[in-house]
């Protein structure tokens, strides 16, 4: 009987396993998971007007419209803050690049380290430069649109010009405004993007001016248009999700797919009051939130064969000749960072998605940030996490432990009524199930205590793949980014030494197909995590050396109780 289930308990492993990776395939490829490059070509967004108004702003001066700056852009306008570099494209003073000017791209594994000098990397292949979020190229296809529809009104085709003269954030600077106009059909779109100091949210103003004789009632579209391609810095060993999301009050969070979108079914409620519309991807991502308790008409649309939209349309009301309205939202281009996130719209923190997990991993996560608040290091951070889980999880795993001992003391015995009963599997299970009562031994002991913490481990393993304070954070010594690999493969090494000790600590199995699988598990466990993050490593062997200290301690109170039966 102990055979049968050591023999169910690894294959349920190993089909969890095989699953998850299909499940993560999937997520690869832009589908759901089950838990939870092309040419730009546009097209014109066209959708029935909704919603509330906004309120009424007071007719600019015109003095002042007098004394802008008011040039025609004839090439990309390129605007420097204290973190963004940011260029907006002449035809709808639409967002076509966005460079973080804090955040460095991740240099590939091959270029660093003991790869490095392996394969004989040069320094151009290693310097890789800052982070690129939104950006249009041959090869690449990412912008932020906004415009007006409803009528004959500017839109994101429309040739803008400038109006202001200031495109750089100076020292001591804490904001900077710069302001686009068109015209176009008796009516006068301004965007005024307002950058602040230190922070990845930037605020957009739209103002609309009715210099006709009739009322009119824009609505204002804004939009995330990408192209399906995969972000260069991704894993071939764990996934990530890239692509579009939003949160409405009817669906809540949604990943979308570019296939759902492709075959138009994406899920996504028409119509929703609050929210916002995203692109994701792993660690970063930009954000359109529009504003809240306003009606909006939500969509996806499929531009061309690789090239994909989700945006949301505000209803301004009615405009009367002579005034103006102006509706405020807020373009957020960034890192996934919660904290920020929390701050910039309800929900929007959702989009560091633990999927099922989330109610064990959002405790994680924030007690994880508490422990670096406290020793000012993520890498010490990741072992004292480490340390506390397994602190909680000792009588879970000191029952296993101990059924594992008594399991290696009886396996001599065990192998012999095996011999002695041979293809008898009544007689067989008889005498097993004997030796199991009459030694107080659970055969399943081993294995509940491991089902109990998978779900923790695993959350605590999203935690640490999701957590973006991780890119560039220190540990120690050669660890000087903890999301990417080891340079120098020390960390992947001794794990899988503290695999092997684990696996000479542990009792042997009885049966030999199984020995041999546990005999490759340190291999292809090590070569596996030669090309995990470094704080996903860290904390995997932080978790072996305390499992390897617990069993030996386990081990020892029994040996000691064993000496003292001996005794008596």
């Amino acid at each position: 009987m102990g055979r049968e289930l050591q023999r169910a308990f690894l294959w349920m492993i190993f089909l969890l396993g095989l699953f998850m990776l299909w499940d993560a395939w999937q997520v690869r490829n832009g589908n759901p998971s089950f838990f939870g490059t092309p040419a730009p070509v546009e097209e014109q967004v066209a959708a029935n007007d909704a919603g509330t108004q906004t309120p009424a702003a007071p007719v600019a001066d015109s003095k002042a419209v007098a004394s802008e700056v008011n040039v025609t852009i004839t090439k990309p306008v390129v605007v420097t803050t204290d973190l963004f570099k940011i260029t907006f494209d002449a035809n709808g003073a639409s967002v076509a690049r966005a460079e973080l000017l804090k955040e460095r791209q991740t240099p590939d594994w091959k270029t660093r380290g003991l790869p490095g000098l392996v394969l004989g990397s040069s320094e151009e292949e290693q310097e890789v430069g800052n982070v690129v979020l939104f950006d249009t190229s041959a090869q690449h296809v990412y912008k932020a649109e906004t415009g007006l529809v409803g009528g004959n009104y500017p839109n994101h085709r429309t040739s803008f010009r400038l109006i202001s003269d200031n495109l750089t954030m100076k020292d001591g600077q804490e904001t900077l405004e710069v302001s686009f106009a068109a015209n176009q059909g008796n009516v006068e779109l301004v965007k005024t993007y307002v950058f602040h100091r230190g922070h990845y949210g930037i605020d957009v103003k739209h103002t609309i001016r009715n210099q006709g004789n009739v009322a009119i009632s824009p609505s204002v579209y804004m939009q995330l248009t990408r192209d399906d391609g995969k972000v260069a810095s991704d894993s071939a060993f764990y996934n990530t999700f890239t692509g579009p999301a939003a949160y409405t009050e009817d669906e809540k969070f949604q990943k979308i797919s570019f296939d759902s979108i492709a075959d138009d079914d994406t899920g996504l409620p028409s119509q929703s009051k609050e929210g916002w519309i995203a692109m994701l991807q792993h660690y970063f991502l930009t954000a359109w939130v529009p504003p809240q308790e306003n009606n909006r008409e939500l969509y996806t649309r499929q531009l061309d064969k690789h090239l994909f939209a989700i945006g949301s349309i505000v209803a301004m009301g009615e405009v009367a000749p002579g005034t103006q309205k102006t509706v405020d939202s807020v373009l957020y281009v960034g890192p996934q960072d919660q904290r920020r996130l929390e701050y910039i719209a309800p929900n929007l923190d959702l989009v560091v998605d633990y999927g099922w997990l989330t109610f064990l991993a959002k405790p994680i996560y924030w007690l994880l940030a508490f422990l670096q608040g406290l020793v000012g290091n993520w890498g010490w951070a990741i072992v004292l996490l480490t340390v506390l889980v397994k602190a909680i999880l000792y009588p879970i795993s000191a029952a296993g432990y101990k059924s594992m001992a008594r399991m290696r003391d009886v396996a001599p015995r065990m192998k012999a009524i095996q011999e002695k009963y041979g293809d008898d599997k009544q007689a067989l299970n008889q005498a097993m199930m004997e030796l199991y009562r009459r030694e107080k031994i659970n055969p399943a002991g081993g294995c509940l205590p491991i089902l109990f913490q998978i779900p923790v481990f695993l959350a605590l393993y999203w935690v640490l793949l999701a957590t973006v304070e991780l890119r560039g954070a220190n540990w120690l010594l050669w660890v000087n980014d903890l999301a990417s690999p080891d340079p120098y493969l020390i960390l992947p090494l001794l794990m899988v030494a503290t695999m092997i000790i684990q696996m000479k600590i542990s009792p042997r199995p009885t049966d030999p197909t199984q020995a041999k699988v546990m005999m490759f598990m340190p291999i292809v466990f090590g070569v596996m995590f030669f090309f995990f993050a470094s704080g996903l490593v860290l904390y995997w062997l932080t978790n072996n050396v305390l499992s390897i200290w617990q069993q030996w301690y386990v081990n020892k109170q029994i040996e000691e109780e064993r000496r003292k039966r001996t005794i008596s």
